[in-house]
């Protein structure tokens, strides 16, 4: 799609139903994503959302979807700082759940999980630029606004992509700088706030649907 120009439709589900009406609207990509923390359960972020949460509402979105490849976050915690527990946390979503990839939050902090991951045959989709999980130190502000956080964020990309990633989610930064890394990178870029130039966009269904309370 992307070397085709066509655009990449993600949406988020998190349950049976939902999913059901995803997949059938044609939707490309279904995250189950970690945002099911604050959609599902009502808390502030994402963090406190577990793995058997997740491998739960991956099982419950995977028994609906005919087409559409579906993505599963990997929650806080079972990746950081440990390969060996990423690889694990990776294995039982994939085994558990049934789903096609998992989605990992960072940059050059979690390469090592990421090499190890893909050892597996686990394909990983990175996510840059705002990362909710890291809410605590970046808050919910918009990333890479200077020029010497843009090429640092290019440089995480560009590693990300040479990792293994296929594909990278890009969230909260600059039109220009998410325009500028859609047409570099090989692999697509989903942005989230991020402009229109990225391959394509994902939204969490909630929001779109106006189910959200402001």
């Amino acid at each position: 799609m992307k070397r085709t120009g066509e655009k990449i439709a993600m949406l988020t589900a998190y349950d049976y139903s939902l999913a059901r009406l995803v997949d059938g609207a044609g939707v490309d990509v279904i995250l189950v994503g970690d945002s099911a923390s604050n959609v599902m359960a009502g808390n502030d972020t994402t963090v406190p959302i577990t793995l058997d949460h997740m491998i739960y509402h991956a099982q419950c979105v995977v028994n609906a979807v005919d087409r559409a490849l579906v993505v599963v976050d990997m929650p806080f915690g079972s990746y950081q700082g440990d390969s060996k527990l990423a690889l694990k946390s990776a294995i039982r979503i994939m085994k558990e759940s049934g789903g096609h990839a998992v989605k990992i939050e960072g940059g050059k902090e979690i390469v090592d999980s990421i090499k190890r991951i893909l050892t597996a045959g686990i394909p990983v989709m990175g996510h840059l630029g705002l990362t909710p999980q890291s809410v605590h130190q970046l808050g919910y502000r918009r990333q890479a606004t200077d020029p010497v956080a843009q090429e640092r964020l290019w440089q995480r990309a560009l590693e990300l992509e040479q990792t293994g990633c296929f594909a990278l989610v890009l969230e909260h930064v600059p039109a220009e700088l998410a325009t500028r890394l859609s047409s570099e990178l090989s692999v697509p870029v989903i942005g989230i706030g991020a402009g229109e130039g990225c391959d394509g966009q994902v939204r969490v269904s909630a929001d779109l649907l106006g189910l959200t309370p402001q």
